[in-house]
């Protein structure tokens, strides 16, 4: 077979042209594919679980994630704010969260798998509201007995700084506990069960 007339310079430009443009094409369709492995908005809105660190939370402070479309609160409490909880356990209306909604795994009166770390759904049990973080001692509007907590400004709920409402309030149940889970010291896995994980 003859190359008489063969431009072999021009051939080769075509071939990497051609496999440029194949490439170029491939990473095209590789990219939307690749995308959807990870959840979308709508997913994560459905229940798709969230990382949160938690290393950057001071003690006494909040942090406000968003799981399921709920705001999630995550607190870091300190010694003297696990203290005052024994406090005001007379006057919450359930202190040993016997009807809250929480999982089993939790500690029924610090509501929380590690002491320092809380973890609520942020919302009013009475009718969904977002209760305002108070973590100060005895404020002026709250009185001389508040140690720190939630009090909702819809209709005046109060909650301690384990999400367990005090007694005669609108509201009629502790916040919720979502599942959550470690998945190191500093990580926290919002929607999904420790005991499952």
């Amino acid at each position: 077979m003859s190359n008489d007339g063969v431009n072999v310079g021009r051939r080769r430009f075509l071939v990497a042209a051609t496999s440029v443009v194949g490439a170029a094409g491939a990473v095209g369709a590789a990219v939307p594919f690749v995308g959807s492995w990870f959840p979308s908005a709508k997913a994560k809105a459905a229940g798709a679980p969230v990382k949160v660190n938690v290393s950057k939370i001071g003690p006494g402070q909040q942090i406000v994630a968003e799981w399921r479309g709920q705001p999630v609160f995550i607190v870091r409490r300190t010694e003297e704010t696990l203290a005052n909880l024994k406090k005001v356990e007379s006057a919450v209306a359930d202190p040993d969260s016997a009807a809250s909604v929480q999982p089993a795994y939790v500690d029924r009166k610090l509501r929380s798998i590690k002491p320092e770390i809380l973890v609520l759904v942020g919302l009013c049990t009475h009718l969904g509201c977002a209760p305002s973080f108070r973590p100060e001692l005895a404020p002026a509007d709250l009185g001389a007995d508040w140690m720190g907590g939630y009090f909702c400004p819809c209709h005046g709920s109060k909650y301690d700084l384990a999400g367990r409402v005090y007694k005669a309030q609108p509201a009629p149940l502790n916040l919720p506990v979502p599942p959550h889970t470690y998945e190191s010291d500093d990580v926290i896995i919002v929607g999904v069960d420790q005991e499952k994980a």
